[in-house]
């Protein structure tokens, strides 16, 4: 028995349960892919499955449905792959060690994968039903989503003929998204200059950040543990000498990093002067975040050694490089839109950090409504790498997805939502990334609309899967795809 068993709908969740047993971090997609195909062969349908490892399963129309215009089903495989400190698993080959908690779903130490997993066990399970009724139906899954969209951009969709595109890519009950952000990655080195120093080690940590999605949570203006610490070394650097030895924070660009680290070589005599910067930027911040990341903490500790060993760090001038661009990159909200009341129109996240032999490295997702506008934060971007002797290099540029005005599936959706609940779906336009906007390019006068259960603290190791979400949106997708 697996730990989802007993749940509603069955066969989702065993679907999903399977799914948490193949590791499928961006990049890391091959065995999903495979385990895709297996499932089309296995149930004798139509599939294709590209040299980027989308695929397309296919299954014809049921009698009497045969007319019917098709539906597209549409998810991704991969899974922002993120894990506590000390969890032993490895998320490139390990199961996933799911639990269940009152009407909950979670793994233990890691993220979950609803996102986009949930699309997938959806899809399997109206794939495999022989007993509902339905049109000629086109079950797309891509690959690498969360880093830029890049099966998306390469997947050949010419095998399909359908125009009604069921994106279930959201994570909120109620919600109909009709239209997205664009977006793009930038990858910034800054070269750095190394020499041999002695001194204390000191090793400097900033955590206890809530974090979250780049897009979705943009807008709580929740702390940016790369950006504090960037703010913490420039600080510093008006209050005492110190070397530069290593500076690492977050794991994914599009999550807002909860932890950054650096370690310092300081003089033996600045010690309890460290000691007093860190209790008062600790201060600093819990008071600045007390109503949205209360949690915020600074810790220091010291390596014990009497001889004061040397130690390799950056010179004086590239540890002030150092820290004066990472607290001058802008980061979060940067622009609210001017068409649509409390959407964000364009953000930044400063995602990664790391001190490399090639220099400091760093990741940034950027994401606007506006194509002008995302080129401008790009474009500042690499100017401020410039200023610092740097340079960058974009990938995962995708387009904004486009509001329709007419919307035939939209209006359907509203109409079945409202016969099902008895209530009206919110319709909304969002700044997280979907990838309608790229698949409507492929295939001129799709209609598309995104929707699923509710998801929480998707990107992070507090996610949750809201189990009786599931079955009601669940019951709504089966509904859709039956109405004639």
């Amino acid at each position: 028995m697996g730990v989802l068993t007993g749940l509603y709908p069955q066969r989702v969740f065993d679907y999903f349960e399977e799914l948490t047993r193949i590791p499928r971090g961006s990049g890391n997609e091959k065995a999903v892919s495979d385990y895709l195909v297996s499932f089309a062969k296995e149930h004798d349908l139509f599939y294709v499955q590209d040299a980027a490892n989308n695929v397309i399963i296919i299954k014809e129309a049921s009698a009497g449905y045969e007319a019917e215009e098709p539906i597209i089903m549409q998810g991704h495989m991969d899974m922002v792959a993120v894990k506590d400190a000390d969890c032993p698993l490895s998320l490139e080959h390990d199961a996933l060690a799911l639990a269940v908690e009152g009407d909950t779903i979670y793994a233990r130490g890691t993220s979950l994968g609803g996102d986009d997993g949930i699309a997938l066990a959806y899809a399997l399970a109206v794939l495999e039903d022989e007993t509902l009724s339905h049109p000629r139906l086109e079950a797309v899954f891509t690959t690498d989503e969360e880093v830029g969209m890049n099966g998306a951009a390469a997947i050949d969709l010419s095998v399909l003929k359908g125009r009604r595109l069921l994106n279930i890519d959201s994570e909120e009950e109620g919600i109909l998204t009709v239209g997205c952000a664009g977006g793009v990655r930038v990858h910034s080195v800054i070269p750095v200059k190394r020499e041999c120093c002695r001194g204390v080690l000191a090793h400097v940590r900033i955590h206890g950040l809530q974090g979250g999605h780049s897009g979705a949570e943009i807008n709580k203006q929740r702390g940016n543990a790369n950006c504090l610490m960037g703010r913490f070394l420039n600080r510093l650097s008006d209050k005492m000498p110190y070397a530069l030895a290593s500076c690492t924070g977050g794991t994914k660009d599009n999550a807002i990093p909860v932890e950054a680290e650096a370690e310092l070589i300081i003089p033996e005599k600045e010690q309890e002067a460290l000691v007093t910067a860190v209790t008062e930027y600790e201060q600093i911040l819990k008071k600045e975040f007390a109503n949205r990341d209360a949690g915020v903490q600074v810790s220091l500790t010291f390596d014990e050694d009497n001889n004061v060993p040397e130690y390799d760090a950056l010179d004086e001038s590239s540890t002030k490089t150092v820290a004066r661009f990472l607290t001058s990159v802008p980061d979060g909200v940067q622009a609210m839109s001017t068409d649509i009341k409390g959407l964000v129109e364009t953000s930044l996240n400063m995602g990664i950090v790391r001190l490399t032999e090639n220099g400091l490295e760093t990741d940034h997702s950027i994401r606007s409504s506006v194509a002008s506008a995302k080129d401008a934060l790009r474009e500042k971007v690499t100017a401020l790498s410039a200023l610092a002797g740097g340079a960058v290099s974009c990938h995962g540029d995708y387009p904004a997805w486009e509001y329709r005005s007419e919307s035939p599936l939209r209006e359907s959706m509203i109409a079945q939502y409202r016969e099902m609940f008895g209530k009206e779906p919110k319709v909304e336009v969002i700044h997280a990334g979907l990838e309608c906007g790229l698949l409507s390019a492929k295939l001129p006068g799709l209609d598309c609309v995104s929707f699923g259960p509710d998801l929480t603290d998707i990107h992070t190791t507090s996610e949750r899967m809201h189990i009786a979400s599931v079955g009601r949106m669940y019951e709504y997708l089966r509904a859709l795809i039956q109405k004639k």
